[in-house]
């Protein structure tokens, strides 16, 4: 006669399965819960590995709800008893679950220890042949539940013998299976990996104890205990692990935390260091094998980004100097590999929101971009790698300089007239189409054929025309040498700069001086 009560706990919410593990005291009251599972589907494939006795589901999830799950289980497992979860506006939807032989339901609402509790004894009291083992020490319980325990965060006691009997080594790491870049993450094909992950623990680590943690969808983890001499075996367990011929596949990710040696400090190993490692394949993808000592050191971030300084430069219109601020601290924090890929998504959303909203109210011509903006923002946070989020980043970049470029051309005087100050303030320099181009965010072809259109007359014409001008004032001051004057209006090539003035002026400038000094 079976003693323990095997339940399966079926909710879409994490914080209503979290809180229906704790409600009460399972394996005191003789209850053993043998997994959790999000949506109907997810259940099926534990049903049919573990084969519960009282399954406990909610109605409304995503992929198979709960009507659909209860039918089924009735039809292929009609020994299994199924308790419903529901609120009020679900009670209609819940009597339909009546005619497939449900045990009973409980209203979310109502939901707590004593009557949920209540509810289980009664379940349980129905099933043939069939009787509770309730445990009088409250503190004893499987490791598997105080792990369980410890990664919820709950206080509770529980005890050290039990560890200790479990655990007889000194230290502890956490091995994972990263699998969010896996072609196909069904419960069932994860169950799979999960079983040929163990068949290679128990072939290479015979000497080290581990025992599986609740998997993710994303990430399959298990805790090994060791002791110290094992540890240059489980490196190579883990570079050995990627190259088998059962579960070769190079979109898995395999991690291996830093030991430590107190098994209360599991929940923070877990969120802080094994999380942390995963972040690193976000930005290198490539990389199959994560050893907690074996990753390149991280280069600080010089400073923080400031927001007021790009949105202040990009009000001033001074578009040149937003951009390269904001693409060196984009490029900064692709080198930060243990930085939250969310973080890196909410950062760039924040831009595009912020772009968005400036580009509205400095009057540019943005309603297409402001509609796309959350296409952009969805395929980043899409992305499963930094190189995808990035390249939908430049690509709304892109379009944003376009809009850009876009006002400078409809406003043809205003804008020639920029571009005209602007060689009077730079003529002396080194000054190109193309330098000319970059600093107004036009395409160098484009400019070239706008300049000619608006000022009938092109950029190196006009430009010589300047420096020429500018000469003749200094020619006529007498103070400066001709080469010297040559340089200063921004000729590098003196006999370059007499040719041009011979061809705007009809004499050489040595020629010019003597005249005007004459005259």
């Amino acid at each position: 006669m079976q003693t323990w009560c095997k339940v399966l706990i079926v909710d879409d919410e994490i914080l209503i399965r979290q809180g229906i593990k704790h409600y009460i005291n399972w394996e005191q009251e003789g209850f053993q819960i043998i997994g959790e599972a999000s949506n109907g589907e997810e259940a099926l494939a534990v049903i049919k590995e573990h084969q519960p006795q009282i399954v406990i589901t909610d109605m409304v999830m995503p992929v198979m709800d709960g009507e659909e799950l209860t039918k089924i289980i009735k039809r292929d497992y009609p020994q299994i008893e199924v308790i419903i979860l529901s609120s009020f506006g679900d009670f209609d939807y819940v009597r339909s679950t009546f005619q497939h032989g449900i045990a009973d339901y409980i209203l979310k609402s109502q939901l707590e220890g004593p009557g949920l509790l209540k509810t289980l004894q009664q379940v349980a009291a129905r099933l043939p042949a069939f009787s509770l083992r309730v445990k009088e020490d409250s503190k004893s319980m499987p490791i598997e539940r105080i792990i369980e325990r410890i990664m919820s965060g709950y206080e509770f006691e529980h005890d050290d013998s039990i560890v200790k009997q479990e655990f007889p080594y000194r230290f502890y790491c956490l091995f994972g299976a990263d699998v969010k870049k896996r072609a196909s993450n069904r419960t069932t094909d994860l169950l799979h990996l999960k079983k040929e992950i163990e068949q290679e623990i128990i072939k290479h680590l015979p000497a080290v104890i581990y025992k599986p943690m609740s998997a993710e969808q994303e990430l399959i983890t298990y805790l090994f205990n060791f002791d110290q001499d094992q540890l240059p075996a489980i490196k190579r367990f883990v570079q050995t692990i990627r190259h088998s011929l059962e579960i070769a596949n190079f979109e898995i990710g395999w991690i291996v935390t830093e030991p430590f040696t107190n098994l209360m400090d599991l929940k923070i190993v877990y969120d802080e260091k094994l999380s942390a490692l995963t972040y690193y394949r976000f930005y290198y993808p490539e990389t199959t094998v994560l050893i907690y000592d074996q990753l390149p050191s991280l280069s600080e971030v010089e400073e923080q980004f400031r927001l007021t300084r790009f949105t202040e430069a990009f009000k001033r219109e001074q578009f040149e100097d937003a951009f390269v601020y904001l693409e060196q601290h984009i490029e900064q924090l692709t080198k930060q590999y243990m930085t939250d890929e969310f973080v890196f998504k909410s950062f760039l959303g924040n831009v595009i929101f912020n772009v968005t909203i400036l580009l509205g109210n400095m009057d540019y011509e943005h309603k297409e971009l402001n509609k796309k903006k959350y296409v952009y923002i969805a395929r980043i946070d899409e992305a499963l790698i930094a190189k995808d989020a990035l390249a939908q980043f430049s690509e709304f970049l892109l379009e944003t300089k376009d809009v850009i470029a876009q006002k400078a051309s409809d406003q043809a005087h205003p804008h020639i007239q920029r571009l005209l100050d602007y060689i009077d303030d730079h003529y002396m320099d080194h000054l190109s189409l193309t330098e000319m181009a970059t600093h107004f965010h036009f395409n160098p072809s484009y400019l070239s054929n706008y300049f000619s259109t608006k000022n009938n007359q092109g950029f190196s014409e006009y430009l010589n025309q300047v420096r020429i001008e500018k000469s003749i004032e200094l020619l006529q001051k007498g103070t400066e040498s001709i080469a010297d004057i040559s340089s200063l209006v921004g000729y590098s090539d003196h006999s370059y700069f007499c040719k041009v003035f011979k061809k705007l002026k009809g004499l050489s400038p040595s020629s010019y001086r003597r005249q005007y000094f004459r005259a």
